[in-house]
Formats: structure tokens, C-alpha cells, sequence
């Protein structure tokens, strides 16, 4: 991931997108650790919600551990491509920022739960960027489904921005919207760091504790 860094950290005008492709490129079909489709539509009383905080490799094996949590992928969203691949993305040219969508049981976790693993898992104050990560693909974004979510969602910004300022670190710049189109990343992407345990991974917390929900070591 870290090959890309030198790419400009700037949002690419719409017009000056790629043009990406009308038919979705291959993805795996269940997911690497619990064999379970990726692209199954949750199931009655599950709930959905989608993070970005920098490489989704990393990310995502951070919510596939914690209990509640049925089914993670890696995708492309926040852009304006349609159905682009990873390359595509790491040119800058796509708008997109990698994230993981999430199914989960919100009688087992509750989604001030997640929030409390996004604050804690990354630094959101860093821009278009993750540590030595750097463009637009590892901004931290917050894409809600529903209102629900949205409340609480800027709830916890309002909650967080003042003890990220009082830690040093600035203002998050995470930007909080409704879902938008996911984009299935491509199979080799779903699940990497299972698949590879060896695997680049260069997210980090700041300390700064968010004081809902329960603990990232979940």
C-alpha cells in the first residue's frame, strides 16, 4: 500500500475521473474465514454499516474479531468510477476511499459499539491520509445506513473532536455521509491479512479513548 504515497492528496474532479466500466469486477465469493457468500443480502434482523480508516486490509481484520460481527468485506466508495479496480484507485483518479462494510448483530454490538472501534483504531485527523499512507483512497469516512446511524455518527464526532484537540492532534477530518455505492474490491483483496498473517498493516490509534461503546480489543 505504501508504494502509492507520493500520489497528490487532493479530492479528483468529477470530470476528470476515470471512466471506470458498466459490468462489476470478479470478487471472491464467501468470505476467506467463515466461508460464508460476501454477497449474500443480510439476514432478517441484522444491521449494515460501513467505515473507511485508511488500508482496508488492516481495517478489516479489526472488525472481523470482534464478537457480533458476521460478515466484513473490502470494497471502493465515496467516489465517482464506477466498478473500479484497485488500480484504478490508487492512481487518485477515482475518488474513491477504500472501506469495509460490515453485517452485524445489533443484539450482540451496537453500532455506538463500531463507532468506538473506528475513533480508536486509526487517526482521523490526518486528511487524505493513514500514517505513511497517503491520498484520497485512505481518508477516514463514517458512511451511514439510515438516520439511526447518522445521529449517532455526529453525536460521536461532537463527542471525539474536542478530545482529539485536547490530546494535540487537531480536529478529525472524517467526513460522515450516507452510504454510497459499495464497490467489491477484488478477491485477493477480501480477507488479505487471513490470507497473507505477514501482511503490510500500518493502522494505528492515537490513544485518544472514545468513551462509548466497548473496548477494540473486543
Amino acid at each position: 500500500m505504501f508504494f502509492f504515497q507520493t500520489k497528490k492528496a487532493a479530492m479528483v474532479e468529477p470530470g476528470n475521473a476515470l471512466p471506470g466500466r458498466s459490468a462489476p469486477i470478479e470478487t471472491a465469493k464467501v468470505h476467506f474465514l467463515t466461508k460464508a457468500e460476501i454477497k449474500a443480502d443480510p439476514a432478517p434482523g441484522m444491521a449494515q454499516a460501513m467505515f473507511g480508516m485508511g488500508c482496508f486490509w488492516g481495517v478489516e481484520r479489526m472488525f472481523w474479531k470482534i464478537p457480533g460481527v458476521a460478515l466484513t468485506m473490502v470494497g471502493y466508495a465515496g467516489g465517482y468510477t464506477p466498478n473500479p479496480t484497485y488500480q484504478e484507485v490508487c492512481t487518485g483518479r477515482t475518488g474513491h476511499n477504500e472501506v469495509v462494510r460490515i453485517t452485524f448483530d445489533p443484539q450482540v454490538i451496537g453500532y455506538d459499539d463500531l463507532l468506538k472501534v473506528f475513533w480508536e483504531g486509526h487517526d482521523p485527523t490526518q486528511g487524505m491520509r493513514q500514517g505513511n499512507d497517503v491520498g484520497t483512497q485512505y481518508r477516514s469516512g463514517i458512511y451511514t445506513y439510515g438516520s439511526e446511524q447518522a445521529d449517532a455518527a455526529l453525536a460521536s464526532l461532537a463527542t471525539m473532536t474536542p478530545r482529539f484537540e485536547k490530546a494535540g492532534h487537531g480536529a478529525p477530518t472524517t467526513e460522515i455521509i450516507a452510504a454510497p455505492t459499495f464497490y467489491y474490491a477484488e478477491g485477493d483483496h477480501q480477507q488479505y491479512l487471513a490470507k497473507n498473517p505477514g501482511g503490510y498493516c500500518g493502522l494505528g490509534g492515537t490513544g485518544v479513548t472514545c468513551p462509548i461503546g466497548v473496548s477494540t480489543d473486543a
